[in-house]
């Protein structure tokens, strides 16, 4: 049975956090869609990257769903911390024991919503105070429980190899490192 995820951009995300997860996820047959949380799948990176999503949040049905990611960057994160409709859709897959993925600022989301408390988790340095009663570590990518969380830019690839993993299980990510030569 094929795998969905979606994957919720903003203007200002981190060009690589969410292509990398993209690419790799795609590598290993996995269906992941790039969601733009604007009224248009127009979205502009971090970098000034202009590019279009697969699909508009509003007009999404997120039923179908095995996982949901958040690539950091600025602004990038706080538009997708400030759009309530991603922060009720990511409760209500915690509340469901559902896998949720972040990187680099974007764990700060998770922990202000409280959906970190009680785990371990990573996020880029100077964001750990937003992660309200959570063990936090240095390691790169880190899954706890339903969430899986990565420190920055420089674990994109290992984030991607862990989601590949937690979906389709260990022989199908050494299949996409060994493809890339990593």
């Amino acid at each position: 049975m094929s795998k969905k995820v979606y994957i919720f951009l903003a203007d200002g995300f981190e060009d690589i956090e969410g292509l990398t997860v993209v690419d790799l996820l795609r590598r290993a047959g996995i269906d992941i869609k790039t969601v733009s949380i604007k009224e248009t799948t127009r979205i502009q990176t971090s970098h000034g990257i202009t590019m279009l999503t697969d699909a508009i949040f509003a007009e999404t049905d997120f039923a179908d769903a095995d996982m949901l990611v958040l690539p950091g960057g600025m602004p990038g994160t706080k538009y997708l911390a400030g759009y309530k409709p991603l922060t009720d859709l990511l409760t209500d897959f915690n509340n469901k024991g559902k896998k949720i993925a972040a990187i680099c600022a974007a764990p700060s989301i998770l922990g202000e919503m409280g959906l970190l408390k009680g785990r371990t988790a990573t996020c880029y340095p100077g964001f750990e105070d937003k992660l309200e009663g959570v063990s936090y570590t240095r390691q790169g990518v880190i899954t706890d429980g339903n969430i899986t969380t990565a420190r920055g830019l420089g674990y994109a690839l290992d984030l991607g190899i862990e989601l590949i993993r937690l979906l389709m299980g260990p022989q199908q990510a050494q299949m996409v490192k060994d493809s890339i030569q990593y």
